[in-house]
């Protein structure tokens, strides 16, 4: 599949430089420049997935996030991912990593919702376009669904 998809990206650039070089020119700088953006991020993925997996044992991450840490494990999940500040695109990495190396569904699923949903880092900022109550309410009723996504995910899987 990952051919197919190669195939008709060069297909497409071929395509595109036959019919206008100059602006063929201007996406491929453009995405260049957007790569180049995006490479300290990507990076950050490497790093992050590697200090944890170096630093933490399967065993570790079992005990602390495994199925068997049950519901405080999902807590400590939660209270981890409504602290840290982390774009999608290395917490699903990370993730998958922290499945591999023996930690639990729900727990991941706690960790995830509550990292893409609840913001504690950024509510400071948020309160201030916002209101104090509507924050709150925000991030508490987000932490109370990545809960019930937990758990739907513990019964589901």
């Amino acid at each position: 599949m990952t051919i197919t998809f190669y195939v008709l990206a060069l297909s497409g650039l071929a395509l595109s430089f036959f019919k206008s070089r100059e602006k063929t020119k201007q996406a491929l700088k453009k995405a260049w420049k957007s790569f180049e953006n995006l490479l300290p991020q990507l990076l950050a993925i490497l790093i992050i997935i590697g200090v944890m997996l170096a630093v933490l044992t399967p065993e570790q991450i079992s005990g602390l996030l495994g199925t068997e840490s049950g519901w405080v494990g999902v807590l400590i999940a939660a209270a981890i991912g409504s602290i840290t500040l982390v774009p999608a695109f290395v917490a699903f990495p990370l993730a998958a990593a922290l499945l591999q190396n023996g930690a639990g569904y729900m727990q991941i699923a706690a960790f995830v919702s509550t990292l893409m949903m609840v913001g504690i880092v950024t509510m400071p900022l948020e309160k201030q376009y916002f209101g104090k109550k509507a924050t709150i309410a925000r991030n508490g009723s987000a932490f109370i669904f990545s809960l019930v996504v937990a758990l739907i995910m513990g019964i589901v899987l």
